[in-house]
């Protein structure tokens, strides 16, 4: 029989299965996101002017935590930020819906906390390159 080459259905078909055991050998309480996305862009950060107030997924935001904003990402998602620039890298907790406006337009893909943005540190930058990568989604 042999080894299946390099893309043939025999191959395809071994790391199908072997997928697919992995993702059934993992606990239930943490959902990975099975694709394993990672996205690269702008990061901005907010703060003041929404602090205090709810956001999408209910909760009161507070511009110290740990949590960030997405356009499509499920609400509880969570993701690690990595600033391209430094290498420094944060793990957040998407309770928001954005970036909207300019920042979009100009290749943002997701806003940060401002807590999040000083551990990034590009406090002073306002926008920075990053690297975004989902760890885990949601429970259904």
């Amino acid at each position: 029989m042999g080894v299946p080459r390099r893309g043939s259905r025999g191959c395809r078909l071994a790391v199908s299965a072997a997928a697919l055991a992995a993702v059934l050998a993992m606990p239930r309480c943490a959902t990975p996101d099975p694709t394993g996305r990672v996205y690269h862009g702008l990061a901005s950060y907010y703060g003041p002017g929404f602090h205090g107030k709810e956001t999408a997924s209910g909760e009161t935001f507070d511009m110290r935590e740990m949590v960030a904003a997405h356009r499509s990402l499920p609400l509880g998602s969570i993701v690690r930020v990595t600033n391209v620039k430094n290498g420094r890298q944060v793990v957040l907790r998407v309770i928001d819906r954005g970036p909207y406006g300019r920042n979009f337009r100009r290749g943002t893909i997701i806003d940060v906390s401002q807590g999040a943005a000083r551990r990034l540190g590009f406090i002073k930058d306002g926008l920075v390159r990053v690297r975004l990568e989902v760890l885990r989604l949601p429970q259904p």
